[in-house]
């Protein structure tokens, strides 16, 4: 991977996203600059508003439906939700945030390089260095991305943990976040669907013990990096169906709100979950959701800038042998069903560079796993 900084082969900070549209594979007419732009336009009065997904299971059917209308509702808008009444314990999410934390700070380089991120069926898995997220990004972030073969969720004695963890212990806390996110998984796309007037049930088993994109961040205080690039993770759209991320504890995430082209301040209580749609749902859903840009700026609070600022947002996918299709109730369709893994790379070739797309064939072992 060829690393990417301010001025260097690779990055411009005056650069559009609108130059790398040839490696799209859905509509994004949306135009912005990769680096932050002190002349750029925000929305300060909007707000997402929560939606409580505990009257999903309400008994009043017309209380249900307004719980799925809500959802969809804002998912259509702006691509973002805000999920309160899940029934995942605040407290693991809080603990999260401080593993996530502890994670990164008591793992020096020499221990985290060996477990580089590389292309295992559609998905780079493994360790991303700060500023090494992307070719395009030089982000000031370290990540980490685990996906459904890093935990042993199996009982299967032949897995190895020390293949994807550089030391005991992490992986059964960590397990625990994302059996309580897989938990949500049907219901937020069975409430999504409903809201498309397709039958809920259309997905149950491709995302059934479906892959996923688990990934630890740690941004380190902004004290410790030059500041050459104002954002801390640069201006993105997610490559799946839809993105669990639990609230963070510091502020800096943001979107761009398509309608309005302006930036939005994505606001959320502790212990909620911030959702998003990504290029796998707006391509089935024929535009009707859309993938929607989003970054990590940096705080204005001073303090706030001072000290570390942790996400582990779960990215959820289908299987790469899984063909994506639009809905058979959204029109006539706009693409042409395709292959998941071709889909994915096509797109994050953007990222990784263009052999990324035929490369790691050999990783494309990744098939359902209990």
């Amino acid at each position: 991977m060829r690393t990417a900084s301010p001025g260097a082969d690779g990055f411009d900070p005056a650069r559009f996203n609108q130059e790398l549209r040839a490696y799209e594979q859905v509509e994004k007419l949306q135009r912005y600059r990769l680096a932050e732009d002190a002349e750029e336009e925000f929305d300060e009065d909007f707000e997402l508003a929560p939606c409580d997904l505990s009257r999903l299971d309400a008994r009043d059917p017309v209380e249900r439906a307004r719980a799925v209308r809500e959802l969809g509702e804002s998912l259509e808008d702006t691509g973002f939700a805000v999920l309160t009444g899940h029934g995942v314990d605040p407290a693991l999410y809080a603990e999260a945030h401080r593993k996530t934390r502890e994670f990164f700070e008591s793992h020096d380089l020499e221990r985290k390089l060996p477990y580089r991120a590389r292309r295992q069926g559609s998905v780079n898995q493994g360790y991303f260095p700060i500023r090494e997220t992307t070719m395009i990004h030089p982000d000031l972030v370290e990540g980490w991305v685990f996906c459904r073969r890093a935990f042993d969720l199996s009982g299967d004695a032949s897995w190895d943990e020390s293949a994807f963890w550089p030391s005991p212990g992490w992986e059964p806390f960590f397990r625990r976040v994302v059996l309580a996110n897989d938990a949500l998984i049907l219901k937020i796309m069975r409430a999504v669907l409903e809201y498309l007037g397709e039958d809920p049930r259309l997905y149950d088993e491709r995302l059934t013990g479906t892959n996923f994109g688990f990934r630890l961040n740690y941004y380190p205080p902004m004290t410790d990096v030059a500041e050459e690039v104002t954002g801390r993770m640069l201006g993105h759209e997610d490559v799946d169906l839809f993105t669990i991320l639990p609230a963070a504890e510091t502020e800096g995430l943001q979107l761009l709100h398509r309608r309005t082209m302006k930036w939005v301040r994505v606001m959320a209580p502790p212990g909620a979950i911030v959702l998003n749609t990504g290029d796998y749902m707006q391509r089935i859903t024929n535009n009707r959701l859309p993938s929607t840009t989003h970054r990590v700026s940096a705080p204005r609070d001073p303090a706030d800038r001072a000290r570390p600022r942790t996400s582990f947002p779960m990215a959820v996918y289908v299987w790469e042998d899984e063909l994506l299709e639009v809905l058979p109730g959204q029109g006539e369709p706009l693409y042409p069903p395709v292959r998941a893994e071709d889909f994915h790379t096509r797109i994050t070739s953007k990222y990784y560079g263009d052999s990324y797309h035929e490369s790691g064939r050999e990783g494309a072992v990744l098939r359902r796993r209990a």
